[in-house]
């Protein structure tokens, strides 16, 4: 399939040349499963689901939730907006390609945070290729990309620097820019969301009130983003969307469009993600409490049976 991106731009007389107007339908008719994004999902997908069948295989139980969040929600979502219809008019209309933003950079890798696919190689792999995993996470490196502050600064920055430069243009004309930043979009995410609803071993890992202060920190910024979208005078992408000849397309009215997809999006996710971070830190809760109680019922048997205290157990997270 040949993609609008991979031709020149349309003089403004083009007339409706390539693409006929957006509609639901095209997200099924514009399918193109003959990609590099297509099969890197589906290998992931497949090393996910090995893993999971190694652990059943020797007795080990896997939660079915995990496994859905990594492969349906957090792969299934990417896929959704990387090789139907929305690919394929994510350099026509500026509305489509927000909603690509919008799953790429948020939806997708919170599911495959919650999916923990870290936890799933540790406990599957051998120990020589375990111990140079967990050397990878505990490196300088990790310890600095996922320090909070640090994935925030690069989560909100990154649309303001794609949108009000030239960077956005340059990703509607070369087609090896425009990939490169859906995946910069997705390891964005990954780092702003996998240390705050995450449930892999990761460092610099925040206890459950600072998570929920960053994520709310989070909400403005897309507020912010997608209201001066909106009340823009100029057109992202410069002279790009008009001289692609649509008559069906009016660019101006689709970035109004995109901005409040942007805006509502934004806050739509944020306040998902904190109601799951409320969740997680309940549960947590709940399993400190267990943990003080049994640590008070093994002393108070053995302060009946004159045997010695002992120490609480460790919590696990």
């Amino acid at each position: 399939m040949v993609r609008l991106h991979d031709l020149p731009p349309l003089a403004a007389d083009g007339g409706d040349t390539y693409l006929p107007p957006f509609t639901p339908a095209a997200l099924f008719t514009e399918i193109n499963l003959v990609s590099l994004i297509a099969l890197a999902l589906l290998v992931s997908a497949a090393l996910y689901g090995y893993g999971v069948w190694r652990l059943r295989q020797r007795g080990d139980h896997w939660p079915a939730g995990r496994t859905a969040a990594f492969v349906a929600g957090g792969l299934g979502s990417i896929a959704s907006v990387t090789v139907t219809g929305i690919e394929a008019y994510d350099t026509t209309l500026i509305s489509v390609h927000m909603v690509q933003h919008m799953v790429l950079s948020m939806v997708g890798p919170i599911f495959l945070a919650l999916g923990a696919p870290t936890t799933l190689a540790l406990r599957v792999l051998a120990p020589r290729p375990r111990k140079a995993l967990l050397a990878v996470l505990h490196s300088r490196f990790v310890r600095v990309v996922t320090f909070p502050l640090v994935a925030f600064g690069l989560f909100i920055a990154n649309p303001f620097v794609l949108y009000f430069t030239s960077a956005y243009r340059q990703t509607l004309e070369h087609v090896w820019v425009h990939e490169f930043v859906h995946v910069h979009f997705i390891v964005t995410g990954c780092l702003f969301f996998w240390p705050l609803l995450g449930l892999d071993p990761l460092p610099n890992r925040w206890p459950y009130p600072g998570r929920a202060l960053l994520m709310v920190l989070s909400v403005p910024f897309h507020t912010v983003l997608g209201l001066t979208i909106m009340q823009s005078k100029e057109l992202l992408g410069g002279d790009w969307y008009p001289n692609l000849g649509l008559s069906w397309l009016d660019p101006a009215a689709d970035q109004v469009t995109a901005g409040g997809i942007l805006w509502a999006g934004g806050e739509i996710v944020s306040v998902t993600m904190l109601g799951i971070l409320v969740v997680q830190w309940v549960r947590q809760s709940e399993r400190e409490a267990r943990r003080i109680d049994r640590a008070l019922d093994r002393e108070e048997a053995k302060a009946a049976t004159g045997g010695p205290a002992t120490r609480p157990e460790p919590d696990a997270e």
